[in-house]
């Protein structure tokens, strides 16, 4: 196998396993196994092959995607060539997301939930297989209604189950459609992802993403009529231990950051049976291992906290997103994850309380495009200090870590103003 073309290295895309994208500490090759599901064995063989082909870093991604870093142009078709033969990976053909879809990791499992998402994004990603013209980044989000709301997580399209065998849909920040019954869902997300490709290819300059649609072409996708908002719902438990169908359980595990040493993981399941745990990504950086009974399911856990990985919901390195940054990466101008464990610390009491936090090395905001309660974005050094927006928001500040730190503890304004927001559960 050759080594992709450099123009297939840019930034600023979605890397895939065929086609990595260049940072600071080499390739990074995107994963996206079959059906995105593991066994423990399939996830030992990836950190395995991390080790020997990348840099023994493996990452998840805010979409829920496994991540290799480190990959030369050496080291990438051996790569391939074991991740295809072992049916590590999944690739279709064409320009378009690699994974359309993102769902609970509980989904298909969870006794809270109103539908098996897992089943309904399996059948949209088949439909979205067909079509051309779509964007790599598109991303449906598909809630099932259960007790893991996926409220925090920004789409293009919205399917949310409000009750048995119903749906609303979103199209952006668009108002809320539907009902969609659910034995029509399928076919209602052809069409609107179908016309979507039509006017991106009729207008390619102008139209990349669903919110550069105007209201009437978004309206145009659909014949749905608007419906009431949904209600919000109780902010989602992200690690621990879940009860599942069939009596059995799930035990949810956050990755620092997103990032860990491929050893660790290997450790982590060195000890489970091949089919003693069914694995899936979770979009809170993080894997769920599902079909423990409760001792097992307990004790994974207690190994898990003692690697040094996520398993208390209020681990304030929950609440923080954190790319790479400098020098994994070359655009980056700041040490965004060195950084993020300091801050992690210094604001533990008001992560617990619910603020959010996004520490970016650059405007692209690669870990978390939406908006956070306090924002963060390298600039030489030193972070442009954004309060309750996106990183290309305009900053109140531009402060070094150490300034930072200082006017984030308790008395000083930045600190007064995270409180404000812990106060009244509002963000912005």
């Amino acid at each position: 196998m050759n080594a992709p073309p450099k123009e297939e290295l840019r930034r600023g895309w979605c890397p895939s396993t065929l086609r990595p994208m260049e940072t600071g500490d080499g390739w990074l090759v995107r994963l996206h196994p079959p059906g995105a599901r593991l066994t423990p064995a399939q996830l030992r063989r990836i950190a395995a092959l991390a080790t020997e082909h990348g840099n023994g870093l493996v990452e998840i991604s805010a979409r829920a995607n496994l991540q290799i870093r480190g990959v030369t142009a050496e080291s990438h078709p051996k790569l391939v060539e074991r991740l295809l033969a072992e049916r590590l990976v999944d690739e279709p053909d064409g320009d378009g997301p690699q994974r359309l879809t993102l769902v609970s990791p509980l989904a298909g499992r969870d006794p809270t939930s109103l539908l098996d998402a897992a089943a309904l994004a399996a059948e949209i990603e088949l439909r979205a297989r067909t079509l051309s013209g779509l964007p790599a980044k598109l991303c449906v989000v598909i809630d099932d209604g259960g007790a893991q709301a996926l409220d925090g997580f920004a789409s293009d399209i919205r399917l949310l189950c409000i009750g048995a065998g119903r749906l609303a849909l979103r199209i952006g920040e668009s108002p809320w459609l539907g009902p969609v019954a659910q034995a029509e869902a399928v076919t209602v997300m052809e069409a609107i992802l179908r016309g979507f490709a039509r006017l991106r290819s009729a207008a390619p300059d102008h139209i990349r993403r669903m919110r550069d649609l105007s209201p009437v072409a978004l309206a145009g996708l659909t014949g749905l009529p608007e419906t009431t908002a949904p209600a919000a719902r109780p902010k989602p438990r992200r690690v621990g231990l879940f009860a599942a169908a069939l009596d059995r359980f799930a035990a949810l595990i956050g990755l620092p950051f997103g990032r860990c040493p491929a050893a660790t993981l290997e450790r982590l399941v060195a000890g489970l049976e091949t089919d003693a745990a069914e694995i899936r990504l979770s979009p809170w950086r993080g894997l769920a291992f599902r079909g423990f009974d409760r001792a097992r399911a307990e004790a994974f856990l207690m190994l898990a906290g003692d690697l040094g990985l996520i398993t208390r919901d209020d681990d304030p390195r929950l609440s923080v997103q954190a790319c790479a940054g400098s020098p994994a990466c070359s655009r980056a101008e700041a040490s965004t994850m060195a950084d993020a464990a300091v801050l992690a610390e210094a604001t533990a009491g008001l992560l617990a309380g619910g603020v959010t936090l996004h520490v970016s090395g650059c405007v692209k905001a690669c870990a978390h495009p939406a908006a956070a309660d306090l924002t963060l974005v390298g600039r030489e050094g030193r972070y442009d200090v954004v309060p309750g927006g996106t990183t290309r928001d305009k900053p109140v500040a531009t402060l070094d870590l150490s300034a930072l730190l200082t006017r984030l503890q308790p008395g000083e304004d930045i600190h007064a103003r995270l409180k404000a927001v812990r106060s009244t559960g509002s963000q912005g």
